[in-house]
This record gives structure tokens, sequence and C-alpha cells, in this order.
């Protein structure tokens, strides 16, 4: 317990610190945020104490010195539908394992005094050393977010080998068919998937939703490519999900930049809507993406920023696999298209998506994706080329525009001659049909 000595008298304050900076100093990680919780106080007695209260929904106050914040130790109890139907109880005598049953895993439900002694009334430090994702107790079920929050923490803890417990699973499938989920709201559900979007694993986050039946309220769109097949030429995993989660990961591998990977987990929104007719072949899903997109974005509010990057990866990645086909017109005009003068910055986090999309195949992803550095090449030439040069012939108005564009076809065409035949040819995407034996997707485990 942490003493601080701010009331009158000398009298001491009990204080804790509890869940995740317990969880993560004991796994080794790296602690970014530490919660408090005091006992044997009330909200008249921390003001007193020259605390400053800024909760809303319970008491939550900001220290005088440190402004660090600090939360009552309290209860709960259901009262009505989603995760908002709580009435909060505040106590001095709320006990510090009151306070931690009300939490969602036991890993998160540990607490910490002054001399560094853990206090683990739940088996929480059992769980982590057996790397189990565990429901403290059956009011679990009444919080519908933690179904969110426990496929974050897999995505955050899968590699160091931490999976959910079967029972607690069960409880997460019967909190999404129970249709609560429904009740959360995009705030809560963007914030969810940005938090999963900053893990090593955000795939894991994917796949647990999916495992548990939560992916189709939650993210429907992304959803409902699960069961779409993809040609087993170009696509050995078959399934338009099994790759989104292939790419996702391969990306998160290459960058840790939210938005990128969003636009990543976006970027086959498409597939979902191809026509069975045509299947497992989806030559417009590029086209069809942009709807869906925007529908997903508006309905959790996903920053203005991410979804336009994300409609970029959308609309344009399939063009980077046949990229020479249209010749250094072709090459010019798409980098038109990304507002690559405007935003050129944005470029290589575009190609970079469009390599992981390639190399976040089954089988692929040791494979050579030359294209990306020769396209970023490209880039560099037309991005050299500046109006200041055409202004002093005495260009005005749309022709500087015009004569900008010609120079920079010139000279891509010229950088094209020095390019591999090998490279200009699109069959070198090609590979056999991989090995599937054995093969299990992500996050089957769970």
């Amino acid at each position: 317990m942490l003493k601080l000595n701010l009331k009158e008298g000398g009298q001491l304050m009990h204080v804790y610190k509890v869940g995740g900076a317990v969880r993560d100093a004991l796994l080794g990680l790296d602690v970014a945020d530490v919660d408090h919780v005091v006992t044997g106080e009330d909200e008249q007695s921390m003001l007193a104490s020259g605390f400053e209260k800024v909760g809303r929904d319970f008491p939550v106050f900001l220290h005088p010195k440190t402004r660090e914040e600090y939360a009552l130790a309290r209860t709960e109890r259901k009262k009505g539908h989603g995760y908002t139907g709580f009435e909060c109880f505040f106590s001095k005598d709320v006990t510090l394992e009151e306070d931690l049953k009300r939490r969602d895993l036991t890993v998160n439900a540990m607490a910490e005094d002054e001399e560094g002694h853990i206090i683990d009334p739940y088996g929480g430090r059992e769980d982590l050393e057996k790397r189990v994702l565990r429901h403290v107790s059956s009011a679990f079920t009444e919080d519908p977010l933690r179904v969110l929050r426990v496929a974050r923490f897999a995505a955050k803890l899968y590699h160091l080998g931490f999976k959910i417990a079967p029972e607690t699973l069960s409880l997460m499938r019967d909190m999404a068919e129970s249709g609560e989920l429904l009740a959360l709201t995009p705030e809560r559900v963007w914030n969810e998937l940005y938090k999963a979007l900053l893990t090593r694993n955000p795939e894991i986050f994917i796949e647990v939703l999916r495992d548990c039946g939560a992916l189709k309220s939650v993210l429907p769109e992304v959803d409902a490519l699960y069961g779409v097949p993809g040609p087993k030429r170009w696509h050995p995993e078959i399934d338009s999900g099994v790759h989104t989660c292939l790419t996702l990961a391969r990306v998160s591998c290459e960058s840790e930049d939210p938005m990128v990977r969003f636009a990543m987990l976006c970027h086959d929104l498409g597939k979902g809507l191809t026509p069975v007719s045509v299947w497992p072949h989806h030559p417009l899903h590029h086209e069809l993406g942009v709807k869906p997109l925007r529908t997903l974005c508006r309905r959790i509010k996903v920053p203005v920023h991410y979804e336009r990057f994300a409609y970029k990866v959308v609309r344009y990645h399939s063009a980077m696999h046949h990229v020479y086909r249209g010749g250094a017109e072709g090459i010019v005009s798409l980098l038109d298209s990304l507002d690559a003068w405007r935003q050129g910055d944005l470029i290589k986090p575009w190609v970079l998506c469009c390599k992981c999309d390639f190399l976040g195949r089954l089988g692929f992803s040791n494979r050579p994706f030359p294209r990306a550095d020769y396209f970023l090449g490209a880039f560099a030439l037309c991005r050299s080329v500046k109006a200041e040069r055409f202004v002093e012939q005495g260009a005005r108005g749309k022709e500087i525009g015009q004569m900008m564009h010609q120079k920079r076809v010139e000279l891509v065409s010229e950088y094209l001659k020095e390019l591999p035949r090998s490279e200009l040819d699109d069959s070198a995407n090609e590979m056999p049909p991989a090995d599937l034996t054995n093969w299990r997707p992500f996050g089957c485990e769970f």
C-alpha cells in the first residue's frame, strides 16, 4: 500500500497500484499507465485532502502534486442493458478485494502495496505463469465491452504464448449471441480496435472476435470476408478473411503505424460484395470496397485521415499488381490518382500495403517483391519535376500541369528501360499452390 500523508492530523491514505501496471510489470513489459485505487476514503475526504475530482461516471481524482489519477474502491451492480447499465457503489467500507472482483480478467485483478507485495485474491499470478486469460467471476458477462477487451489482451499478449481459457471463451460466445454487443457505442468500439491495432499481433484481435461470434456485430464488413474464396492460384489460403489476417500480420511486422494497419484490415472489403456467380474471382473488388469502407468508418467514427488513407489502399492496391501494363503513362496517372504531388508522404505506406497484400498469402511470405522499390524509384523521379521550370519557360495555367505530367511520363519511360525484363512481366507474381497440410489460420487455438 502506498501511504500518502495528505490528511490533517497525519492520517495515512491507503493507495494501491492495480490492474495493467501490476500485470505488465510482472511480465517484464513496459508500464505505460499506472492506475491507483484508494480504500477507506470517500469523495468528501478525498476533496478535503486536496484531490481534484475529474470522473464523470464514477469518482476519479487527480493527485494535488503528481496529477496522477486515483479512483475510489467500488462495487457494481447490473441494472440495465449494455455496458452502461451499471450502478456503482462507493463507501469507505468497500475493500480492495471487492474492487478487484469486479474486474474482467484474473491477470488484471491484482494489486501492489508500497512494499511491492502482490495482493492476488483471484489467482492472477498463477494465470500469468500459465499464460491464461481467465475471467474473474460470472459478473464478466454483465459488460459486453469485455468481449473486445479480452480479444485485445489476446492480441497484446499473443507473442508471450497467452491463450483464452475455454470457459471464458464460452462466456464470450454467449455474450455475442445475446445481442448485447450491439449496445456498444461507436467510440468504445473504435477505441478497442485502435488499441488492438497498436499491439504486436492485431490479427489475433480479429480472429478472436470471429471465433466467439462477435465480429459480425462489431465489424460486419470484415466478418463478411470469411467464407468468400479467392482463386487458389493466387490465394492458397482460399478464404478472404484468412488472407486479410495474413496481410494484417505481415504489415504489422513492418509498420507500427495504426493507420497503415487499419488500411490493411480494410483493403479487401469489396470481396464481401462480389457476386457469388463470379467466385472465386473478384475483378471489381477495389471499386466495391469503397462503400463498406465508408459504412464502417462512419459507424464507429474512424478518424477522417484513417479513412482517407484506407480509401487509397482499398481503391488502388490492385493496380500495383499490374502496374506496368499501362506503361509510363499508367504509372504517372496512378500517382495522380493517389494525390502523390500533395500527399507524397503517404506513397511509401501505400506501397507497403500493396507489398503486404502480395506477401500476406500462404506460401508467399518469403517471395521477393522488387516492384515496391521500383515504384518508389519512379515516384522519386516524378517528384523531382518542379513547376518553376515550366513557369520560367512561359507556361501558364493548365499548361503547367500538362507539361509537368509529360515530363514525368518521359522520365518514367526511360526508367522502365533500365528494369529487368522479368520484372516487367506480371507472371513474375505467379507461383504454384502451396501445400496446405497441417496448416491452420491465425487464432484457431483460441
